[in-house]
């Protein structure tokens, strides 16, 4: 795997065009930071005696419906974000942003904020970003979230103070969590769709570190790195939705290991080949 590896590095870094090094991260990649995945068991939203599978209760149309709660939840999730750490791994991605500079581009579906945390600089987060809040009713600008909101215990209900600060000041709606929901669609503004695959059509290299491809833009980064002749580097635990895809393919690796070990040999690789 190292040989593989070293090989297809070194040829990227050397191109004068597609040359891009380009990290595409999920949920996995927080795991050690002791963030549950969305969907995993640990994601399934109790309220009362109600439970909710994400695809319900994470959406826009379960928010019109209930928007205290989603926003309960939501906090509960910004206090569990907040006590979390940066893991290995992802200061791992941060030492490969520092060797490769302008060759680096980090892609990521997470809203944990953990990457900018340790310190990535280069990072498009296209599901959404926690931090940020904007008028459910669409009339008012992008905005930080009110540094008087804070975290949430899971049974710990919306302050008075916390729904006149989480209401539109324009029109009187709800103001909402400026991320991706299961009933939204991509953009640019929001989600950097097109931004994205631009950096996937000029990447040498894709790896793929903790994600299983269930959501359609990453797997469109993927198959546009696939079709421009980048090569995608699957590394996951398991297989998944993007193994499908690269099984057949010649310009693919895939690796079956922890992403703090695979990352820490890629920085290694990137660091010989720099000083050769």
């Amino acid at each position: 795997m190292k040989k593989q590896l070293t090989e297809i590095i070194r040829q990227v870094y050397h191109k004068k065009n597609r040359n891009l090094f380009t990290f595409l991260t999920g949920a996995g990649i927080s795991a050690d930071s002791g963030i549950p995945t969305y969907r995993g068991v640990d994601g399934i939203w109790v309220k009362g005696t109600k439970f909710h599978k994400p695809e319900e209760f994470g959406t826009f149309k379960y928010f019109k419906e209930n928007p205290e709660e989603v926003w309960q939840y939501s906090l509960f999730r910004k206090k569990m974000f907040e006590n979390a750490k940066p893991n290995e791994s992802h200061h791992e991605i941060v030492e490969i942003e520092n060797l490769l500079q302008d060759k680096f581009h980090l892609i990521t579906q997470n809203i944990d904020d953990l990457h900018r945390h340790a310190g990535t600089k280069k990072i498009y987060e296209i599901h959404g970003k926690t931090r940020e809040i904007k008028c459910s009713n669409g009339c008012k600008e992008i905005e930080y979230l009110p540094t008087e909101i804070k975290g949430k215990d899971i049974d710990e209900d919306l302050t008075e103070k916390d729904i006149e600060l989480l209401k539109c000041k324009n029109c009187g709606s709800w103001m909402r969590p400026n991320i991706l929901w299961f009933d939204e669609r991509y953009d640019e503004k929001t989600n950097k769709k097109f931004s994205s695959l631009k950096i996937a059509k000029n990447s040498g290299i894709l790896f793929i570190v903790g994600t299983s491809g269930a959501t359609n833009l990453p797997m469109a980064i993927a198959e546009t790195t696939l079709k421009y002749g980048g090569t995608i580097v699957d590394i996951n635990t398991e297989d998944n939705l993007f193994t499908m895809l690269i099984k057949d393919k010649k310009n693919k690796i895939i690796i079956r290991e922890t992403s703090t070990q695979t990352l820490k040999t890629i920085r290694e690789v990137l660091q010989n080949i720099i000083t050769e």
